[in-house]
């Protein structure tokens, strides 16, 4: 299988525009840029007097906590499913006893 060819996607964050390469759909890339000049904006609302690299960095940050959260609850969602696991294969085996 031959890998996805790079393509080169233009988006607009916070007014300035960037070409990113993916070897992934456009349009999602698109879609997530969107998500993130929102997060922008909504911070530079609410800090008028920052600069768009304080901007930039207060959303990495606020997206980083997002994936960290995300993280965990994927980490004690694997746990509960392997607990599972175990608790039905316990069962199984006492069903099959003679």
């Amino acid at each position: 299988m031959e890998p996805a060819a790079k393509r080169s996607v233009r988006v607009t964050l916070l007014g300035q525009p960037y070409s990113l390469v993916t070897q992934g759909e456009p349009v999602e890339v698109e879609r997530l840029a969107q998500q993130v000049d929102i997060l922008m904006h909504d911070i530079a609302r609410k800090l008028p007097n920052a600069d768009s690299t304080k901007i930039a960095v207060l959303a990495c940050m606020h997206l980083a906590d997002r994936l960290h959260s995300l993280e965990q609850d994927l980490t004690t969602l694997k746990e509960r499913v392997g607990r599972k696991s175990e608790q039905f294969v316990l069962l199984l085996d006492q069903a099959l006893e003679p």
